[in-house]
């Protein structure tokens, strides 16, 4: 993979970091605010608790991008970057532009979920 190209990536991965933090924060101050809610019936508690478990949901996803996004980051400055972690070819620019923080090739990913399913 070209410099150009890894500079691209890394800008990538570096402005999506900084987004997934701002929402965890986000999440983070809004579940806070709940807290302090006072519920005044069965509907109210049945409201914040669902948007508790999305935004808990959501923010243990993000958590997990973020540790991804880190390692794309690491493996950059490895110069391993865009190597697939099973096949250890190299993954489509195309998939990476999707997924800058792919692990896999296209064909691998099929094979790596099927096994955690």
């Amino acid at each position: 993979m070209r410099h150009s190209e890894l500079d691209f990536f890394k800008d990538m991965l570096l402005a999506r970091k900084e987004q997934i933090k701002k929402n965890i924060s986000g999440v983070q101050e809004e579940m806070s605010q709940m807290q302090g809610l006072e519920l005044n019936d069965e509907g109210d508690y049945a409201s914040a608790s669902n948007s508790n478990l999305v935004e808990t949901a959501i923010g243990s996803q993000q958590h997990t991008e973020l540790l991804e996004i880190d390692l794309a980051l690491a493996k950059i400055k490895e110069k391993s970057y865009g190597i697939c972690d099973m096949c250890e070819e190299e993954i489509g620019i195309q998939r990476l532009k999707v997924k800058p923080h792919a692990k896999y090739c296209i064909d691998c990913r099929e094979i790596a979920e099927k096994n955690i399913n």
